[in-house]
């Protein structure tokens, strides 16, 4: 089969699909930006909001460096965002990816409301956990947005039909949901202070379990527990990526990094708890973490994107979400 199966190379922009890159990069800095402030205490080092200290521009002192860099750094992709929305709205004759474009704009000011929010009435455990899950989710948004605009995207041959159970898109979507529930999970424990809540690695106090006394212990053995979930379930998704589609390397490449960003995140912390959450492995362990998920989720979107989807949507006579030149070369 060849890339007609998928459809031919679509009307994207190239400048469009740069640009969308340039911002997820963007995205990224923000994420390590913000797990500074909270990695080195300065969250509330500016106590007001949107202004710092009542001017533009305050004293850049102690922790007001980092939450104020943070503040620059969230601007910086706010205006990105809203450019990114708005070229996609001109040029992209897709409906499905113009609406990815807006929802990346909704969730940049959602997420700066929350963050101002946050500010206000001195970090609330859900309002700070909320703006770091929308921090997550525009990670996301900005990655399909530089996959959706990549002029090749959805073409190639058609994967084979897979007989597994579950089947690979499915593993992938499983994978990915987990990822970002652990990621959540782990906010909560770094806005609780509940990083150190047990201090020994990989045992618990010496022990496989520790003894379930605070909150603190809990949602840190959650963290754990859940470290050990994504394990499984990214190890069972390359597996079977390599079993299936070894010949296919715009899937076994994403899966090869997925690997080596899981080993490199799993170090990271046991970093954390042997460093007594040193600011570095700590900041880069949040960073990495997006950086697992965003992998995860590229990935999904190309087993999708090359499994047939547009095929299975002109059989139903929908608008095809993944490559709408389909429409015209599938026959009814």
């Amino acid at each position: 089969m060849n890339s007609a199966i998928n459809g031919s190379i679509n009307d994207a922009s190239p400048a469009l699909h740069r640009f969308a890159i340039v911002c997820a990069t963007a995205t990224f800095i923000l994420i390590f930006v913000g797990g500074l402030v909270t990695s080195t205490g300065s969250a509330l080092a500016v106590p007001d909001w949107p202004l710092a200290y009542g001017r533009l521009v305050p004293n850049l002192v102690g922790g007001v460096r980092f939450e104020y860099g943070h503040r620059v750094v969230a601007g910086v992709v706010v205006i990105l965002t809203i450019i990114l929305a708005s070229w996609t709205a001109m040029v992209e004759k897709r409906t499905w990816v113009r609406k990815t474009a807006f929802a990346a704009a909704a969730i940049i000011v959602v997420q700066a409301i929350l963050g101002g929010i946050t500010v206000l009435y001195l970090l609330p455990l859900p309002v700070a956990v909320a703006h770091a899950g929308t921090a997550q989710a525009l990670v996301c948004v900005m990655v399909a947005m530089a996959l959706f605009t990549n002029p090749k995207f959805g073409t190639g041959p058609r994967l084979e039909d897979d007989t597994g159970r579950p089947r690979v898109a499915t593993l992938a979507t499983i994978t990915t949901t987990v990822i970002y529930a652990q990621i959540l999970i782990g906010a909560v424990m770094r806005h609780l202070g509940a990083g150190l809540a047990i201090p020994d690695f990989p045992t618990s106090f010496g022990h496989l379990t520790p003894p379930f006394i605070s909150v603190a212990i809990d949602v840190n053995f959650a963290h754990r527990c859940g470290a050990v979930a994504v394990a499984i379930l990214v190890l069972w998704t390359v597996t079977r990526i390599f079993r299936r589609y070894r010949d296919r390397p715009e899937l076994t490449r994403p899966a090869l990094l997925l690997t080596v960003l899981l080993l490199t995140q799993v170090t990271l912390g046991a970093l954390t708890i042997w460093s007594g959450r040193a600011v570095l492995p700590t900041t880069t362990h949040v960073t990495i973490g997006a950086a697992v998920l965003a992998t995860s989720l590229a990935l999904t979107i190309r087993i999708r994107a090359l499994g047939g989807l547009a095929l299975r949507a002109e059989a139903a006579r929908v608008r095809s979400p993944i490559s709408p030149a389909m429409e015209r070369k599938v026959p009814a």
